[in-house]
């Protein structure tokens, strides 16, 4: 084909600007992101393989090859893998951010394949940070099972060229021209030093070639001698099989980043080794921030798997529950066939044993981590062991989805939860343990309220009986919260009681006797009253009683048992979903001198005062008044009087 010249298709100039300046703080990470490529691109030739035989007939000796050049400030990153043809080149290398092995993997799904390859690497960004070093770089590429190479070519000053080149075996080459101040990454101890730090625990060999090569002594003591074989720059011994004490930190940081493309350290490491019926090796870690996949239901989510050294896929969802897919990392066992399709996997036994296995680890990992943060805490230690609160921060709501889904391990889940408190204003959060812990001795249950905001929830007059007997009262904002309280009954054999939810007293029992005489009788002289306020708003209440919850607040609204609460109505408004039609009970404070002043007006007096009790009551609980315009209108009327 002729040479021919293209425009990028996307901001190459502002992406690349951010690639080199932002995206990566070391410049050496190129060659990590290079070497993952070509790792990538093997692991896809043999994937294919394994269905179309003839793609490697000639039994390849799987490698990749780093080559220096120092006359020509070249470094050139050369694999036998998948590679790719002139259209190939154009998509995955002509639009920014675009993936080689997603795009891999979208052909398949459009050809009916069931068992995809979820590959490690994502040939988009991390392609582009050879710019960082380099002024210019060209890709020449041979599809297995074509005969056809190309080159690829780019200065990433907003174009690139594409031509017809040779190749003698498929693969690719990615070749660097170094910019003047990055020649030292032509010297073979820099290379072996990065390739150790970064790339070591790569399956395949890596081997350091220098250009000229030095010529060698054709014979020594009068014999001709034999050329040495290279040996492998990295010791390609999967990082999940070494013992743990032999691995250093920054080992096992640099492996998550490969894996996962995250630039951060993890947050927390677990390496562990299944034994008993089934054997299988581990290497997990907890991210410390949520990527948007996370909250993305059709997106493919869960740990690698390997059998018996052979890399099978990522995201192998079946290997965790869903509650637990922020977790990262992989699982090699030597129990499964080799031949193992993801349906296959469903109904495994091995599998299960692994999942059941895998869970638990993760759950003791995170008990441990909530301990040393409690420790920490009781010691005073501002600035002590925050791991466990950091890591509830940003995944804490999708934990506690577990508590509805996984019956087996509901319990052990609970004792990991934290929640603000109504006594807390400082927003420290509490455990379920600690709650019960300092519960005054006459209260049995462990109350909570939940609300849109944890600003509305704190200020909610449903708490104000609570405190004013010493409960303290847990704060659910989040929207799984509500969802979640259908299926948390209990914590310890304590039940949990909604505070905003059907009758509920605080204190002594004969403090409830005597509130609970006080509230009838008190209903007796606003008989009336309450009769009007029914009449005036019998299509939103279903009743109008005396409060036993109230101190300070004129009124509250309250659900009935079995109804759908506040938050979850306005959940389904935002979700343009039909909302069941509920009414909610007016609860008053009977002593309050606003109920007496309204109770004694008639008229049109009585019936905006009692609109204004009952949009009030609405306001105080985060929800929207019905008319917002009549809400000011009466509101300035009052002010003005």
């Amino acid at each position: 084909m002729e040479k021919k010249t293209h425009l990028f298709k996307a901001e190459v100039g502002e992406m690349l600007d951010l690639v080199i300046n932002s995206l990566y703080s070391k410049k050496e990470i190129f060659l990590r992101e290079l070497l993952s490529n070509a790792s990538d691109a093997i692991d896809r030739a043999k994937y294919r393989g394994l269905t179309e035989k003839e793609l490697v007939a000639d039994n390849p000796e799987w490698k990749i090859t780093i080559t220096a050049d120092k006359d020509a400030k070249t470094l050139m990153i050369s694999d036998n893998g998948s590679g790719m043809n002139a259209e190939d080149l154009e998509n995955n290398l002509g639009v920014i951010a675009s993936s080689g092995t997603k795009a891999f993997r979208e052909a398949l799904k459009k050809d009916g394949g069931a068992n995809l390859p979820e590959l490690i690497g994502q040939f988009g960004v991390g392609f582009y940070a050879a710019f960082m070093v380099a002024d210019t770089v060209r890709v020449v590429s041979r599809k297995r099972g074509e005969t056809a190479a190309y080159r690829w070519e780019s200065t990433g000053s907003g174009s690139y060229s594409v031509e017809d080149d040779v190749r003698d075996e498929p693969g690719t080459s990615v070749m660097l021209h170094l910019r003047k101040d990055y020649e030292e990454f032509l010297d073979e101890w820099r290379i072996r030093e990065l390739v150790r730090q970064y790339s070591d625990f790569i399956a395949y060999p890596i081997f350091f070639k220098a250009l000229p090569e030095k010529k060698e002594e054709d014979k020594k003591d009068g014999e001709k001698k034999e050329p040495e074989t290279p040996k492998p720059l990295n010791t390609m011994v999967a990082l999940w099989k070494r013992p743990k004490k032999d691995i250093k930190p920054e080992e096992y940081n640099e492996f998550y980043k490969h894996h996962t493309h995250d630039y951060s350290d993890p947050l927390e490491t677990i390496h562990f080794s299944g034994e008993g019926a089934v054997e299988f090796k581990a290497l997990l870690f907890l991210p410390k921030q949520a990527g948007m996949e996370i909250y993305m239901p059709q997106t493919k989510r869960g740990l690698s798997l390997y059998v018996r050294n052979v890399f099978i896929g990522n995201d192998f969802e079946m290997l965790l529950p869903n509650y637990l897919r922020f977790v990262k990392g992989v699982v090699d066992s030597s129990d499964l066939p080799l031949n193992v399709s993801r349906e296959m996997l469903q109904d495994d036994a091995v599998i299960r044993k692994i999942k059941q296995t895998v869970t638990s680890k993760v759950l003791s990992t995170l008990k441990d981590m909530k301990e040393k943060w409690e420790k920490s805490a009781a010691d005073g230690k501002k600035d002590g062991e925050k791991k466990y609160l950091d890591f509830y921060n940003t995944f804490g709501r999708i934990l506690k989805e577990g508590v509805a889904n996984d019956y087996e391990n509901a319990d052990r889940i609970k004792h990991l939860l934290l929640y603000p408190t109504a006594k807390n204003e400082d927003g420290r959060l509490v455990s379920l343990d600690d709650y019960v812990k300092a519960m005054p001795k006459e209260q049995k249950d462990i109350y909570y309220l939940t609300a849109e905001r944890i600003e509305d929830a704190r200020h909610a007059p449903q708490l104000e009986a609570a405190l004013k007997h010493g409960c303290d009262v847990l704060l659910m904002a989040d929207p799984v919260d509500d969802w979640l309280s259908s299926s948390f009954y209990d914590f310890e054999g304590k039940k949990l009681v909604d505070i905003a939810r059907g009758d509920v007293s605080f204190g002594s029992e004969d403090e409830q006797k005597k509130e609970k005489a006080d509230a009838e009788k008190a209903a007796e002289g606003l008989k009336g009253f309450f009769e009007d306020v029914k009449k005036q708003f019998e299509d939103s209440l279903s009743d109008v009683k005396v409060s036993t919850r109230l101190t300070d607040s004129p009124c509250c609204l309250v659900a009935d048992e079995n109804s759908v609460s506040p938050a979850i109505e306005r959940m389904m408004r935002a979700m343009n979903q039909e909302v069941p039609k509920s009414k909610r009970i007016l609860e008053v404070n009977a002593s309050h001198p606003l109920v007496k002043k309204v109770a004694a007006l008639e008229g049109d007096e009585r019936r905006d005062a009692i609109e204004l009790l009952y949009d009030q009551a609405l306001v105080a609980e985060g929800s929207p008044v019905p008319d917002p315009a009549r809400f000011a209108k009466l509101l300035t009327t009052l002010m003005l009087k």
